[in-house]
């Protein structure tokens, strides 16, 4: 049976949109294979790391009928890699193996039943669904991603906090040094609150797939199951349980010292800081006076950096220190022109905030140096 029948760029595309979440080496060996599932004209591909599974299908020609079966999913995209873009790819099925022929290439790929394939089973008591374009769930992930903690043993950390609540979607992500929140509006009303964590390999899953287009992505929430629908894929993973810290009470209110000032200048002057402070202690020294701002950084070695920025300032005199990793994150994950800095003192955690979008906040705790 001709399984399929296609250009190579199609199949490809259809196959890595499912493929992220296989691991090469994993104790199940069918779990790095992918499940095909054939009926009439159109084919499904489903992934599945017992955690999360991923499924998409596609019209890719060859013969109507029904099949089953499971391949190496990492196999079978690296061949599809070497061959050129515009070959037209063959998939056969015959004996307990797959045949793929582009051009005068032949592979012949072993299999494994698809009744052995261990879907992911669905809950059954998801609450209501609600949906943003993709673009904007794109860039609220984009802008909270890299304070989820890694590996914690605060297991509720290794993820980020979803909230949909009356017409407000709120993502939380925090690993106890930092915290970054943001906000977008829904289009339509939640009748009741939603509020889950999910994994980290969820989160840079959703970030790899998620299109920069106004078309929606769908969501649905249960206790131990979200469900996203979007692109033609359906896409199931697994919650962190735990509580998530109360976020509104890490969140600075009234810092008496403002400053807005250029993102990319300031992102420049930390990034050239960097590069003079040691692998191990990452610090830098703030120093924000009246029309200026400074930064310096040391090492072991006794080399130094210093940096200094005109700004409109006319506040207390406040010297404060920072792990400049931290400052660099949320400066190089904004698109934004200006960035608004908040300080209440030396000991004080920083607020920082965009001018122009009132949803977004990142706190920053200050580090001895």
């Amino acid at each position: 049976m001709i399984v399929l029948k296609a250009a190579q760029a199609n199949l490809l595309e259809a196959l890595q949109s499912v493929a992220g979440i296989v691991e090469r080496r994993h104790t199940l060996p069918i779990l790095a294979n992918v499940l095909l599932r054939k009926t009439g004209d159109s084919i499904e591909f489903t992934t599945s790391d017992l955690e999360i599974q991923v499924r998409t299908h596609a019209q890719l020609g060859g013969d109507s009928g029904q099949l089953a079966t499971t391949v190496g999913a990492r196999k079978l995209i690296d061949i599809l890699r070497s061959l050129p873009a515009d070959q037209v790819v063959t998939i056969s099925s015959a004996q307990n193996k797959l045949t793929l022929t582009g051009g005068k290439s032949r592979f012949t790929l072993q299999t494994l039943p698809a009744d052995d394939f261990p879907l992911v089973n669905e809950s059954v008591d998801f609450g209501p669904t609600f949906a943003v374009p993709q673009k904007t769930l794109r860039e609220l992930i984009n802008q909270v991603h890299f304070s989820m903690a890694v590996h914690d043993i605060r297991y509720y950390l290794n993820g980020i906090l979803f909230i949909a609540e009356g017409k407000l979607l709120t993502l939380v992500a925090t690993d106890g040094h930092r915290l970054a929140l943001a906000q977008a509006q829904l289009a339509t009303e939640v009748p009741s609150k939603q509020e889950v964590i999910l994994p980290r390999k969820t989160v840079l899953e959703l970030q790899r797939l998620l299109r920069d287009e106004d078309t929606a992505i769908e969501m649905r929430f249960a206790n131990n199951q979200a469900k996203f629908a979007f692109s033609g894929m359906e896409f199931v993973t697994k919650l962190v349980e735990g509580k998530f810290p109360d976020y509104n009470r890490v969140i600075p209110k009234n810092h008496k010292n403002t400053v807005t000032l250029g993102r990319a200048p300031l992102l420049a002057s930390l990034q050239r800081a960097a590069i003079l402070t040691s692998d191990k202690f990452k610090g830098v020294r703030v120093n924000i006076e009246p029309g200026l701002l400074r930064i310096a950084s040391s090492n072991a070695e006794q080399e130094e950096a210093k940096e200094e920025l005109e700004i409109d300032y006319n506040g207390d005199a406040i010297e404060i220190g920072f792990n400049v990793t931290y400052l660099i994150d949320v400066l190089a994950n904004s698109p934004h022109e200006m960035v608004t800095l908040e300080l209440q003192d030396s000991a004080a955690s920083a607020l920082f905030s965009i001018p122009d979008q009132p949803g977004f906040k990142y706190v920053v705790m200050p580090m001895r140096i």
